[in-house]
């Protein structure tokens, strides 16, 4: 959703959201490791229908964990991706369907957030690289004897997790042969569906399932108490679940633990950052221990429960004595629609609302105040009433001024506070002090005399290597230790420590000021280059703003209503710029088709993640007579936008031209082998199905005698109601079969007397104007209740919860 901020938010606000799972673990009977039965009933007294993934929340972090060293290779990632679906399918236990979607070619208006995501990675990656030599240079040169440096080209470039590369046709290779596995072996696979969505069917993960669902559940066979499972860490996900008003819906994820340590990019050890690594060798653990040092436990997972969150959201959006017949659904759709003004993966939130300010609060606040001048809802199962946002965003606009001093303040207050904190702590870490009478005084109760130490052996390794450098300069001229005098707040810092501290105490540079008067002009002078007189410019960001909502609700509820539509720049106008957007149109151009994988590629990437293209189309992003060079910048700047960090500013890239672009690629289209044209393709999902289950005989009859090129309708009598179409896949392998192991680890042993049967799988097909009812079926059954009065009492947020 791009707001990091909000799941934390929205879990403080409403903490009986949160579940702990419970989880059964493999049991270890001698040298035998007893697998899970996941055809057993669920441990958390709750049975699931479906299981859908948001695969690159997990191919991400098992590529390249933030808190653990990353994996060795390829293989290596694999089997951790595996490992990590096994714990997820261990604790839902679908019983119906298993949906497994990797993110496709994406819409252009979420290709620019990837564009802009892979040139700070390759960025960052250059410059921390840059900075382990200058650092291993150091530590040399102390002597340090420090881990083997990495061979040049074997660091992992995350950017090889985008649709095209071959690291993502590996990966569905792998995916296919591990769905087989689990179906052939694993008695709680057996009886369901799997569908995997791989890298060359067009779409986001996330909205391949949404799409998924939404199709089903307009089918006349669809059953309306289904009970849903979606895994995945992205805020949006609770966005999507809300829309589908299926009243049964649960997200799994990660527990979130703030400042996870990561371990050192230099050492590999935890309890310290690479710029404080001093070479420190980990202390080996028996004969052939050469890992990293490890302190993380595993991490654990936690139910997000959307039907709790509906309880909490159907007493906050109540409204009474309404000109209008008032509905909680469309009550909910509009909130839905209120969180995109704060942030969402494709278009920048509004520089008056903060999700830490509690602007989705705002936002309801002034909703309520207004709607009986709205005369109505602003949304339609996904469709925008335009002349009732206008009125939100004028009331929003009249207090912009007053939001942006109040959080000034508060700015100040906060370091202000800060300031005097960091003081206390200088005090207290002086240690024992002289007394004007000659006397020790006692340090400050409960106050030690440095800080806290996370890594004993590289704090006491530090010492020593410090103490050397002193008996090394004490009998040089001019480097004797320097003793403080008594009763002296002076500390020794070296002059970068100064220049660092310096720096953290610094304010981020700010012309805009948007707390002093002028600050609207002084924005769009600083963030557009434009006059404060070209007031029509500001309406006409605000009209492709305007536009955008619209977009994006639509791609919520409905699908992809445009694949080339994007937000042509890097800021949002102000909520007082909305003027007469009653009138813009509110459809989108029909019939357009997504980039094709590659194409896609040459839109995001950097040149320095060149490697996972075709070698003639390399050259395009960095020789200088290439009709697109300039969509390759070496280095670009970054505006931190009131921000401290670089991570948080806007990355000032160019847009890329479609039109140019693929001008440009016409050139090298004919260079490409025919493995990568088979990459570069458009895709359909495949469907699994195991011996036992119901459909396997009528599937496996599609692949007897004259295939159909139009495929065959799903009898949904043989899939728990699920419809669709489906064909032959070329690439199936038989039943009694051998599929042969595409990873050379001892464990990944090679299927034999294959049970499994793969055919390709299309979801129902609708008219382009069909527009998917945005509310809760006929013969679903609420779930209970589960929040009581003292639940709703503000003073009760926040606290721990636990399993109830």
């Amino acid at each position: 959703m791009g707001v990091p901020a909000f799941f934390r938010w929205l879990s403080k606000k409403y903490p009986s959201i949160l579940l702990h799972c419970v989880e059964e673990k493999p049991k270890e009977v001698g040298d035998e490791t007893i697998p899970v039965d996941t055809s057993q009933p669920n441990p958390n007294d709750y049975e699931f229908d479906n299981l859908y993934l948001d695969m690159n929340g997990i191919i991400h972090p098992c590529c390249h964990p933030e808190d653990k060293p990353a994996p060795k290779n390829e293989n290596e990632m694999m089997v951790l991706i595996f490992e990590y679906i096994d714990r997820i399918f261990s604790i839902v236990r679908p019983r119906k369907v298993l949906y497994m979607a990797i993110d496709g070619v994406a819409p252009r208006a979420k290709m620019n957030q990837q564009r802009s995501r892979r040139f700070r990675a390759s960025k960052e990656i250059t410059e921390k690289i840059e900075e382990m030599a200058r650092l291993r240079d150091e530590l040399t040169q102390k002597g340090c004897d420090l881990p083997p440096e990495k061979e040049k080209g074997e660091h992992f470039d995350s950017n090889c997790i985008t649709p095209g590369t071959p690291f993502m046709f590996r990966l569905a290779d792998c995916l296919r042969y591990y769905i087989h596995d689990r179906v052939n072996t694993d008695p709680g696979w057996q009886n369901i569906k799997v569908i995997l969505s791989d890298a060359n069917v067009p779409g986001e993960g996330e909205h391949k399932i949404m799409d998924y669902i939404r199709r089903q559940r307009d089918q006349p066979d669809h059953d309306p108490n289904t009970k849903h499972c979606l895994n995945g860490a992205d805020a949006d996900l609770i966005m999507l679940g809300l829309a589908t008003h299926e009243p049964h819906f649960t997200i799994i994820r990660e527990e979130f633990k703030p400042n996870k340590p990561r371990s050192c990019d230099m050492c590999g050890q935890m309890g310290h950052e690479m710029k404080d690594c001093t070479g420190l060798p980990k202390e080996k653990v028996g004969e052939h221990d050469d890992g990293p040092v490890m302190f993380d436990s595993e991490q654990q997972f936690i139910f997000l429960r959307l039907n709790i969150l509906r309880e909490y959201l159907e007493r906050e959006l109540l409204m009474t004595n309404l000109p209008f017949k008032y509905d909680f659904e469309r009550s909910l759709d509009d909130w839905v629609f209120m969180c995109f003004f704060v942030g969402n993966d494709f278009l920048p939130h509004l520089p008056s609302l903060e999700i830490r300010e509690n602007a989705i609060d705002r936002l309801i606040k002034l909703y309520k105040n207004c709607v009986r001048r709205t005369g109505g809802y602003l949304t339609d199962s996904g469709v925008v009433n335009l002349s009732r946002v206008q009125i939100i965003m004028q009331e929003l606009g009249e207090v912009e001024d007053e939001i942006f001093k109040k959080r000034r303040n508060n700015e100040l207050e906060f370091q202000r506070r800060n300031k005097e904190r960091k003081a206390r702590e200088k005090r207290f870490s002086q240690g024992p002090r002289w007394t004007p009478g000659g006397q020790f005084a006692p340090q400050a109760l409960g106050q030690s005399h440095s800080s806290s130490v996370s890594n004993p052996r590289q704090e006491a390794y530090k010492g020593r290597v410090d103490a050397m450098q002193s008996m090394m300069t004490k009998d040089e001229p001019g480097k004797g230790t320097k003793r403080s005098a008594p009763d002296s707040d002076d500390t020794e810092k070296t002059e970068k420590e100064k220049e660092k501290e310096e720096e953290e105490e610094k304010e981020p540079d700010d012309e805009v000021k948007l707390w002093e008067d002028g600050w609207k002009d002084r924005y769009y002078k600083s963030k557009f280059d434009v006059d404060k007189d070209d007031i029509e410019f500001r309406h006409n960001v605000a009209r492709h703003y305007v536009t955008g909502l619209s977009w994006v609700l639509r791609y919520y509820y409905q699908g992809c209503a445009s694949w080339k539509w994007y937000f042509p720049y890097h800021y949002a106008p102000f909520a007082s710029d909305f003027v007469n957007i009653s009138d813009l149109p509110n459809d989108f151009e029909k019939h357009t088709n997504p980039f094709k994988p590659l194409e896609q590629l040459m839109g995001v990437f950097p040149a320095g993640s060149k490697k996972h293209l075709p070698l003639t189309w390399q050259t395009l992003m960095f020789d200088p007579e290439s009709p697109i060079i300039d969509f390759y910048p070496t280095d670009f700047r970054i505006d931190l936008n009131g921000k401290k960090y670089a991570w948080q500013g806007v990355a000032l890239l160019p847009f890329v031209d479609e039109k140019r672009l693929l001008k440009g690629l016409e050139t090298v289209y004919s260079d490409l082998t025919p493995e990568e044209v088979f990459r570069n393709g458009r895709g359909k999902d495949r469907l699994f199905v195991g011996k036992r289950h119901p459909a396997h005989s009528f599937f496996e009859g599609l692949y007897e005698g004259e295939r159909s090129e139009e495929g065959v309708e799903v009898n949904p009598s043989l899939t728990h109601g699920m419809a669709g179409r489906v064909w032959c896949d070329d690439k199936a392998t038989m039943s009694g079969e051998t599929i042969k192991s595409p990873l050379p680890q001892p464990e990944m042993k090679d299927i034999l007397d294959n049970q499994c049967l793969c055919i390709l799988y299309k979801d129902p097909v609708y008219d382009d104007d069909h527009l998917f009812p945005s509310k809760v079926l006929p013969n679903a059954k609420m779930p209970e209740r589960v929040l009581k009065p003292e639940d709703f009492d503000q003073r009760n947020r926040g606290k721990s919860w636990t399993k109830s």
